[in-house]
């Protein structure tokens, strides 16, 4: 069974995105990807990123799942959001 989520944080910059797909791909069974900005109106202050999808592509265990957490908590508390 499959399980895919979307996961946002407005205003990071790609860089930042890059970082945490990083990490999370460390995890076993956990595939991860970047999707672009759909907005059509350019905004600098806006990250070029919308957000990361991850998608558990195998059983996913309570370990994997708390170190998803954990790795995002992470970044919450690093910038704020």
């Amino acid at each position: 069974m499959e399980t895919k989520e979307k996961i946002e944080f407005a205003g990071l910059p790609l860089a930042v995105y890059r970082e945490i797909a990083a990490h999370l791909r460390q995890i076993e069974g956990l595939e991860v990807g970047l999707i672009p900005q759909s907005s059509q109106q350019f905004d600098y202050h806006q990250s070029q990123i919308e957000g990361l999808w991850i998608s558990w592509v195998s059983n996913h265990t309570s370990t994997g799942r708390q170190l998803v957490q954990q790795i995002l908590a992470y970044y919450q508390n690093r910038y704020g959001i």
